[in-house]
């Protein structure tokens, strides 16, 4: 399917979303958040893949928001057009999500990155929700996930006072999972995909499931979705397979279906 404001690739089972706005710093525009998304959920829908990366240039994941799109809209219109709902969408995806960040990633930029699952970051990674300077808050997730991957003190510092967080500080808080060098960074979450591509499908989109659910359930509710989902998947074939590979010394051959049994 042929986009305007991004590229899309298949490597192996990863399929592989880059933000193409140049001229713009990668702005996150109607346009290119509605594209993005599509692709992503046709991804998410196509059982060759198994695993997703969202990426942009070297110098630039995303500089935020297209301002000049949204400078003249009224509250109504800005609330009617679904912009910032879209961004929901992401949230929605089965298969894991990992961002590439090099450079710059701000407001909508480091919303979408802190969206994915895991980020792996260039050693020129920045962080930062800059809305506050334009008289706004983050609407796409910035508030809430910003503070569950690094804590309420720096949140707080990030988001009032558009402090930006360096890849080593995004490192040492725990919002990134790796830093490499720029010109690895594409490739290495692409690996790290890959690998996560390669186990069950069953139980990776099970234990993704869960684990975003940890942040929203009390211990206690959380525990038993978690046996729930234990239990549902048990009762697939990749489950069998799994445990008849692991007896058998061989590498398993999965299926990504429920099990007869």
């Amino acid at each position: 399917m042929g986009y305007e404001t991004i590229l899309t690739e298949s490597r192996g089972r990863v399929g592989l979303a880059i933000l193409n706005r140049p001229e713009a710093r990668n702005a996150l525009n109607n346009k290119l958040v509605g594209e993005l998304l599509d692709a992503l959920e046709a991804f998410d829908r196509d059982h060759r893949i198994g695993a997703m990366v969202i990426t942009g240039s070297d110098k630039v994941f995303a500089a935020g928001a297209d301002i000049r799109e949204m400078a003249d809209q009224t509250p109504t219109q800005m609330r009617s057009s679904g912009f910032i709902e879209a961004f929901a969408r992401l949230g929605s995806l089965g298969k894991p999500l990992v961002a590439a960040v090099s450079g710059w990633a701000l407001g909508g930029g480091c919303e979408v990155a802190l969206a994915c699952d895991m980020i792996v970051a260039s050693e020129t990674a920045r962080f930062g929700q800059p809305e506050i300077t334009i008289g706004v808050i983050p609407g796409a997730g910035g508030t809430q996930r910003l503070t569950r991957a690094v804590g309420k003190a720096i949140a707080m510092e990030v988001i009032l006072n558009n402090r930006i967080l360096s890849a080593q500080e995004a490192l040492n808080l725990g919002m990134v999972n790796r830093i490499v060098a720029v010109e690895r960074c594409l490739d290495e979450a692409v690996g790290l995909a890959e690998e996560i591509a390669s186990r069950a499908p069953t139980a990776v989109s099970g234990a993704k499931r869960m684990i975003l659910r940890s942040f929203e359930d009390p211990l206690e509710a959380g525990l038993q979705g978690e046996r729930a989902t234990f239990h549902e998947v048990f009762a697939t074939e990749d489950r069998v397979e799994g445990m008849m590979a692991f007896l058998e010394k061989r590498a398993p051959r999965w299926q990504g279906r429920k099990s007869d049994g």
